[in-house]
C-alpha cells in the first residue's frame, strides 16, 4: 500500500470538519434496543449519544480505551467491523500520544471513534445528508462558541475504510482525524486548507518513517520532471480529481516548515494561521511575525527544499 491511498480517501475530510457546525442537521433519534455489549459502560453518555444515530444498523459493539492522562476513549461499531475496530483499540492510545507531542495536551484527550457499516449510516453520524464513497473518515464537533471547548466531538470511518486500507493505513488516518479534533477549538471555519490538513498530515505521519516518496508519490513525480508548485494549495484545489496530489503539497510544506525551522514554530504558524480567514497579505505578516520571512520568499524556499527532497 502507497499513502496516496491514505491521502485519495481523506480527500474531503477537510471540507466536513470545517462545515459550520451550526447549520448542521441532527441526527434522527433512534428508539433504545439491547445494551450494547464490549468493554464500555452502556450508562457513558457518549455512547448513548451514538446509539441514537447506529441503532437502528444492527447490534453494536462499544470498546473503552485510556488514552492521554487517563481519559477514556470510544471505539463503537456492529459486529461486521470487528476487525477495524479492534485495529483501532489498539492504536487509539499510541495515536492520542503521537498528536499530543506535536500539539501539547491542551485537548479533551478523549475521543469517541466510530465505524460506520453502511454509507447512509455514515452520513447520519456525520450530520450529512449524503456522503461521496470517496470518503474514508471525517471528524465532526456540535457547534460551540470561539473561546470555548468544542463538545461532541467524534471520528467517524467509513464502512469501506477497512477494506482499502491496512492497518497502518487505518493508524495513519486515525491520527490525522485526530489532529483535527486537537486542533478544533483554535480553527476557524474558513481558515486556509493548506495549513489544516497540511498540519493534520504532518502530525499523521510523523514519527512513522515514511518516506517522503511514499507519502508524496505524485508531488515527488512531479519535483523530478521539475514542475514544482507555483504557490501555496488554494482551498478549492482540496476536491476533485487532483485533490490527493494537493494534500501532498500541504503536507510538504509542514514538514518543510518543522525541517527548516522547528516544530515549535509549525505549531504557533498553525495557531494564527488557522485563527481567522487569510489573505495573502495577512499570510505574509503572520510568516514574517512567526518564521521572519515573507510569503513571496517563503514559497520559494518551499519550492528549493522540494528538488532537494525529491533528488
Amino acid at each position: 500500500m502507497t499513502f496516496a491511498m491514505v491521502v485519495a480517501l481523506t480527500a474531503f475530510c477537510g471540507a466536513l470538519v470545517m462545515l459550520p457546525n451550526s447549520v448542521l442537521p441532527k441526527p434522527h433519534a433512534a428508539q433504545a434496543t439491547a445494551d450494547a455489549v464490549g468493554q464500555a459502560p452502556a450508562t457513558d453518555p457518549r455512547l448513548a449519544e451514538v446509539r441514537r444515530s447506529i441503532e437502528p444498523f444492527g447490534p453494536i459493539l462499544a470498546q473503552q480505551v485510556t488514552t492521554g492522562d487517563g481519559q477514556q476513549s470510544l471505539v463503537v461499531g456492529h459486529p461486521a467491523q470487528r476487525t477495524e475496530i479492534d485495529v483501532l483499540d489498539r492504536e487509539l492510545a499510541a495515536a492520542t500520544t503521537a498528536v499530543s507531542d506535536v500539539w501539547g495536551k491542551d485537548w479533551a484527550q478523549a475521543t469517541t471513534v466510530v465505524v460506520a457499516s453502511s454509507p447512509s449510516e455514515f452520513a447520519g453520524l456525520v450530520h450529512a445528508g449524503s456522503m461521496s464513497a470517496e470518503v474514508a473518515a471525517a471528524s465532526v464537533a456540535d457547534p460551540f462558541a470561539p473561546g470555548t471547548q468544542p463538545t461532541g466531538q467524534r471520528i467517524v470511518f467509513g464502512p469501506d475504510a477497512g477494506r482499502r486500507l491496512d492497518p497502518d493505513g487505518l493508524r495513519t488516518l486515525l491520527r490525522h482525524e485526530l489532529t483535527h479534533i486537537a486542533t478544533r477549538a483554535e480553527t476557524r471555519d474558513g481558515a486556509p486548507l493548506w495549513m489544516l490538513e497540511g498540519f493534520a498530515d504532518y502530525t499523521a505521519h510523523r514519527g512513522q518513517g515514511h518516506r517522503f516518496a511514499d507519502i508524496a508519490p505524485t508531488l515527488t513525480a512531479q519535483a523530478r520532471r521539475h514542475d514544482l508548485p507555483a504557490d501555496l494549495p488554494a482551498d478549492p484545489d482540496f476536491t476533485g480529481h487532483d485533490a490527493a496530489g494537493t494534500y501532498e503539497q500541504a503536507w510538504s510544506v509542514c514538514a518543510y516548515i518543522a525541517d527548516k525551522y522547528d516544530q515549535t514554530r509549525l505549531v504557533e504558524l498553525y495557531r494564527q494561521i488557522a485563527a481567522a480567514r487569510q489573505t495573502p497579505a495577512s499570510e505574509d505578516q503572520i510568516l514574517l511575525n512567526v518564521l521572519g520571512i515573507g510569503r513571496a520568499d517563503f514559497v520559494a524556499d518551499w519550492r528549493n527544499w522540494l528538488a532537494k527532497q525529491t533528488v
